[in-house]
């Protein structure tokens, strides 16, 4: 996702600085961009990190797997260490800060209509050490320390900038793995699942947005970032096979377990906060399969 929005911003014109734990010169997919190596403990550090910039965007974090397995860890980056980087931008004078969470927060699953208003309720570490991150954004923002925007994503996918980036475990970019890999489709469950999808085209427009929007506009700093058409699982895993068929010419069979039980409830997953500060979406999902297929083909192919 990192690397999908750095490009995005360097083809409107901004000047962009990768952050890393690793030392690394400037990517072959953003040569142009500076690199600076992050020491999340060094406060010092991070303080230098951020002078002279205009934005942070904080897009790194544990994932999910990695937050149940050690809840503490979890709570350690997704909580302190954002709180540090947040300190550490307001002292180096650091206009806008933008954190990206995640729609998980909610409740899982996502059932009904859900907005900016609703409770966080899940208690799961990944949930619970994403909203302490929050809180620290939104709290400096309330107290007028710093302009603090936080994303609340639902399900992103799409392309990734490199082969090795830890995307392959999104549910679409790994039925298009698997498509190029094995042939077939295997799902883990029925696929009733009900998911808000945005692309990754949608999420770096987004961030653009939110840097750009004018300062009044902004309001609390809160967002609900999704897709605005939740879909089932096997519903989009159809919308793989479709778009796979229309570039190769060939089936995808799809295997899943035998479903019983009543349907999931709807979701809605609302950002009409944000389309109301001038956000619309505007890519189309089978753009973003075709290109994550098409990555695969070269990728994996062989």
């Amino acid at each position: 996702m990192g690397g999908r929005v750095a490009q995005c911003l360097h083809h409107a014109g901004h000047s962009i600085i990768l952050g890393t734990r690793k030392a690394y010169t400037p990517p072959d997919w953003l040569p142009q961009a500076e690199v600076a190596q992050i020491y999340w403990h060094d406060a010092a550090a991070l303080e230098r990190s951020c002078r002279g910039v205009d934005a942070v965007l904080h897009a790194a974090g544990m994932n999910a797997r990695d937050c149940a397995a050690d809840p503490v860890a979890a709570l350690e980056f997704n909580g302190l260490a954002t709180a540090r980087l947040l300190a550490a931008a307001m002292r180096a004078g650091v206009q806008r800060f933008i954190y990206l969470s995640t729609a998980h927060v909610y409740a899982s699953p996502l059932v009904g209509t859900i907005t900016e208003n609703t409770c966080p309720r899940n208690l799961h570490p990944y949930a619970t050490s994403h909203l302490a991150g929050e809180y620290a954004v939104l709290a400096a923002g309330q107290r007028g320390q710093i302009q603090g925007i936080v994303l609340r994503l639902s399900n992103a996918f799409g392309a990734p900038v490199w082969k090795d980036a830890d995307c392959w475990t999104l549910l679409v970019n790994d039925l298009c793995r698997q498509a190029v890999v094995t042939g077939r489709l295997q799902l883990h469950t029925g696929g009733t699942q009900v998911r808000d999808f945005i692309t990754l085209e949608d999420v770096s427009r987004a961030v653009l947005h939110v840097l750009q929007v004018e300062p009044t506009r902004l309001g609390d700093g809160l967002f609900n970032l999704g897709g605005d058409a939740a879909v089932s699982v096997f519903s989009m895993t159809e919308q793989v096979v479709a778009r796979w068929n229309a570039m190769t010419g060939k089936d995808l069979p799809i295997i899943r377990p035998e479903t019983s039980g009543p349907l999931p409830e709807p979701l809605d997953y609302s950002c009409d906060k944000l389309k109301a500060t001038g956000f619309s979406l505007t890519s189309q999902v089978h753009q973003e399969i075709d290109a994550t297929l098409g990555l695969c083909m070269a990728v994996f192919g062989a």
